[in-house]
């Protein structure tokens, strides 16, 4: 008997973790620190909240349906923005929006994979990209990767075979935090150009990046769009995660495939998260640069207060946009480890084991904080509690 695709892959890992929560109380000096998910918890800024309001209130169209790639001016807006950031030539016809960047994932497979099919992932992985892969009845094919935590393109070469279709890199990365080098995304475009495969980058957190200056030269690539697939997600940048906004960059062939694929979805995206999103990239450019610079003051703070765990036999394995990957040392699965941090240290973060297939070691060791939501204090107060535990 055959079983439901939802029935092929795991439970949702932020619902799953929230659950551990049911039936804890935590003393009133030791509160509650829930860097278990990687999304803003407040609100977009009161600025963007009052032009939401004007549009609500006097544009007609945010209401209805719109065209089912997307809004034409917010389409024109990030490939103008995207010619310019990675100096190359993006044209709107080659961008589409989508409600939320896992859409954009999940349209990207719907065009490349049929049943069957193989796509390369580093692991630990996107969990949510695992799933929309098991339950479009696509196997993940896992790609190790060393220490750093950054994939090496010669080992991916020898995973593809006739059913691979793809190839799948999150820079910066989710969970690991790790910004892959420019030298590292070419390698990886240049093989899956030799082999006809998608090369599919997911640069959620690029607004978060530490490097000045473009982080990659793929779109300079004349001839990038035979190729790449690029994901972005608004959600980050503007605090937009309820309105569901991301973005596809490709062909405007494989657009055509998408728009299949989101008509029959959702129809259209989201239309006042649309106009906030072009909003946001009109008029926020320098509270997003005040955004960054706090995301990358807490990633310092990450690197200065380690020295207290690594001290009691913990690593910092990768850090950077939203995360800190991390070692433990305790002689149990962090899959059993995390529900005990909930009750022993008023902690709730993510398992390696959320991250990894069963199959392959090293999720047992490993946790993934999410830092984006607790400063320099709430750091402080994080390693405290890690590094005091007594298990």
């Amino acid at each position: 008997m055959t079983r439901p695709r939802t029935a092929t892959t795991f439970a949702p890992p932020v619902m799953q973790a929230r659950r551990w929560l049911d039936g804890v109380t935590h003393p009133t000096d030791r509160p509650l620190l829930n860097v278990s998910q990687a999304a803003p918890v407040d609100p977009p800024p009161h600025v963007m909240r009052e032009a939401m309001a004007q549009m609500i209130l006097t544009d007609p169209a945010a209401h209805l349906y719109g065209p089912v790639l997307g809004l034409p001016a917010l389409r024109e807006q990030v490939a103008d923005r995207w010619s310019a950031a990675y100096s190359g030539a993006v044209a709107p016809a080659q961008v589409a929006i989508t409600s939320g960047c896992n859409q954009a994932f999940a349209a990207a497979i719907a065009t490349l994979c049929a049943e069957g099919d193989e796509v390369i992932v580093p692991v630990p992985y996107y969990f949510n990209h695992r799933m929309w892969l098991d339950m479009s009845g696509v196997k993940t094919v896992p790609l190790t990767t060393g220490t750093g935590m950054v994939p090496e393109a010669d080992a991916a070469a020898a995973l593809i075979g006739d059913r691979t279709r793809a190839i799948v890199l999150v820079s910066p990365n989710n969970p690991c935090g790790v910004e892959y080098p420019a030298e590292t995304l070419r390698a990886f475009l240049t093989l899956a150009r030799r082999h006809k495969i998608a090369l599919i980058v997911d640069e959620t957190y690029r607004d978060f990046d530490s490097r000045v200056g473009m982080p990659h030269d793929l779109f300079s690539d004349p001839d990038w769009d035979d190729t790449l697939i690029q994901l972005y997600s608004f959600s980050k940048a503007y605090r937009l995660t309820g309105h569901r906004v991301g973005a596809i960059t490709a062909s405007a062939a494989r657009l055509s495939e998408v728009e299949k694929f989101l008509d029959a979805v959702t129809i259209c995206p989201n239309q006042l998260g649309q106009r906030a999103a072009l909003w946001g990239m009109q008029n926020l450019g320098e509270w997003l640069a005040d955004e960054r610079r706090e995301i990358l003051d807490r990633r310092a703070a990450i690197t200065d207060h380690f020295p207290m765990l690594a001290y009691h036999g913990w690593a910092l394995l990768g850090s950077g946009a939203y995360f800190a990957y991390v070692q433990h040392p305790f002689p149990m699965s962090s899959a059993d480890l995390a529900p005990l941090l909930v009750r022993d240290a008023s902690v709730l973060l993510l398992p390696g084991t959320m991250f990894m297939p069963v199959d392959v070691p090293g999720g047992e060791t490993q946790l993934r904080i999410a830092f984006a939501n607790i400063d320099r204090s709430g750091i402080a107060a994080l390693f405290n509690r890690l590094s005091n535990l007594a298990l």
